[in-house]
């Protein structure tokens, strides 16, 4: 399965669109209601048959008659999806985690809708049929493969993007292998630490524009509710938000290209991102080491380069990459540390990345691996 995403033209034929996804807006908060309505009082919520018939009911009267212009197979998507959310909600619930239940969306929060079989069609050219309208947008490569389903989605600017899912499979790339493998430790100060030398920057993108999101922010707050001022404030704020998210993502992809054209496998660590979240907070959430990895895997999949990853509770960093002790006293200020056996003086980062090279030649994905009494690493 593939996916392929352009933009539409901007023109004043796309309020139909964006009337259609505030209607799929005013179903799922209606639908949220009802869940919440029904839970507070039996204790369980409504099964995604039960809601879509209570839907098809509403539509026959004259208060909900609006509804009948929005895409049927839409609306049972919204249920569906909703569906999905309370169940993840009570698996999550029921295994002791916490999990927040699905919530209530404004209009202009709400991004999207999604087309099965009915309801649109791929044109000859740059068009596209939704519904009785006709729409061109940005053909920047031909479409591949069988056409299945359609996502129209809008960002915080306003445009509208179209996303086709269809059936194609794209073939392995024929990658000549290097015989190269690589450890890297994911890092605050470098993005990527590598075992053999090989250290990548932490770009920070959102750091480098903090300063013009700050006065945009300001400018926004400043602006009186509901004014064309404030709107305009809002969209300048937007693009600012957008370019740094797509700077990152740009990123991502560029790097992830070149670790798999360089190593036949690369050994990583699992990363307790919720942790690391709560110490650093905005400064992980600009790094994006969750894509990055996603992006890796995906990339690695089809270029049939392996990805290893070795435990998250593994003491990476603490212990000696020469005699394999344990530095139970490292701290997270200290970068630089001397081992108490054998004198030698280490770099954290590489330290861990030389550590996470090493066990991630005996170790599987999820398998949990601790040092020993002695303190030597076991599996």
């Amino acid at each position: 399965m593939k996916t392929y995403k352009f933009k539409l033209y901007s023109n004043h034929g796309n309020r139909e669109l964006h009337k259609t996804i505030d209607g799929h807006a005013e179903v799922w908060n209606h639908c949220v209601a009802v869940q919440r309505r029904y839970y507070g009082i039996y204790g369980k919520y409504i099964s995604k048959f039960r809601l879509i018939n209570h839907i098809s009911k509403l539509k026959r009267l004259p208060k909900f008659a609006h509804w009948n212009q929005l895409p049927s197979q839409a609306i049972q998507d919204v249920v569906v999806r909703i569906d999905k959310g309370y169940k993840a909600m009570f698996e999550a619930r029921a295994s002791g985690k916490k999990w927040g239940r699905p919530r209530f969306k404004p209009r202009r929060k709400y991004k999207s809708f999604t087309l099965l079989q009915a309801g649109w069609k791929i044109l000859p050219g740059n068009r596209i049929k939704i519904g009785k309208c006709i729409y061109s947008y940005f053909k920047s490569r031909d479409i591949c493969g069988n056409p299945k389903r359609c996502t129209i989605k809008r960002d915080a600017l306003g445009d509208v993007y179209i996303c086709v899912l269809t059936d194609h499979e794209e073939p392995d790339l024929n990658r000549l292998t290097t015989g190269k493998i690589a450890g890297f430790d994911f890092g605050l100060k470098r993005y990527l630490t590598g075992h053999n030398g090989h250290d990548i920057d932490s770009p920070q993108f959102f750091k480098r524009s903090l300063n013009a999101v700050k006065n945009a922010n300001r400018n926004h707050s400043r602006k009186q509710k509901r004014s064309s001022n404030r709107e305009r404030a809002r969209l300048d704020l937007a693009r600012k938000h957008r370019k740094i998210e797509r700077q990152r993502e740009d990123f991502h992809w560029k790097l992830a290209h070149r670790l798999t054209d360089e190593y036949d496998e690369i050994r990583l660590e699992n990363l307790n991102l919720q942790g690391m979240k709560a110490l650093w907070g905005r400064k992980v959430s600009d790094l994006g080491f969750a894509d990055f990895i996603d992006k890796l895997k995906y990339i690695a999949a089809k270029k049939g380069v392996k990805i290893t990853f070795i435990d998250k509770w593994y003491p990476s960093s603490k212990t000696c990459s020469v005699c394999g002790c344990v530095n139970e006293a490292l701290n997270l200020r200290d970068r630089n540390w001397q081992c108490n056996d054998c004198s030698t003086v280490h770099d954290r980062d590489r330290n861990a990345a030389i550590n996470i090279f090493r066990v991630g030649a005996s170790t599987h994905e999820g398998e949990d691996i601790r040092p020993d009494s002695s303190g030597n690493p076991c599996g």
